[in-house]
C-alpha cells in the first residue's frame, strides 16, 4: 500500500510542471503585465518626475554648483 501511494506521488510530481504550465497560461494568470491604466499611471508619474528634476537642475543654486564644480575639474593646478 504505501509503494503504491509513493508511485502515485511520483507520477504527480512528473506531470506537476506541465500543470502548473497550464495554470499560467490560461485564466487569470495569463494577463501578467501593466493594463492601459497603470501604463498612464507610470507615465504621468515619470513625466512629473523629469519636470521636478529639470527645475531643480536649472535652479540659479545648482547651476553655479555645477559650473564651480566644472571650472574646479577643468583648472589645472600649477
Amino acid at each position: 500500500m504505501a509503494r503504491t501511494s509513493a508511485v502515485h506521488a511520483r507520477r504527480d510530481w512528473s506531470r506537476w510542471p506541465r500543470a502548473r504550465w497550464a495554470l499560467l497560461t490560461t485564466g487569470a494568470h495569463r494577463d501578467r503585465g501593466m493594463s492601459t491604466a497603470e501604463y498612464a499611471v507610470g507615465t504621468i508619474a515619470a513625466c512629473a518626475f523629469a519636470a521636478l528634476l529639470f527645475k531643480v537642475v536649472t535652479s540659479s543654486d545648482v547651476q553655479q554648483m555645477i559650473t564651480a564644480l566644472i571650472n574646479r575639474a577643468l583648472t589645472v593646478a600649477g
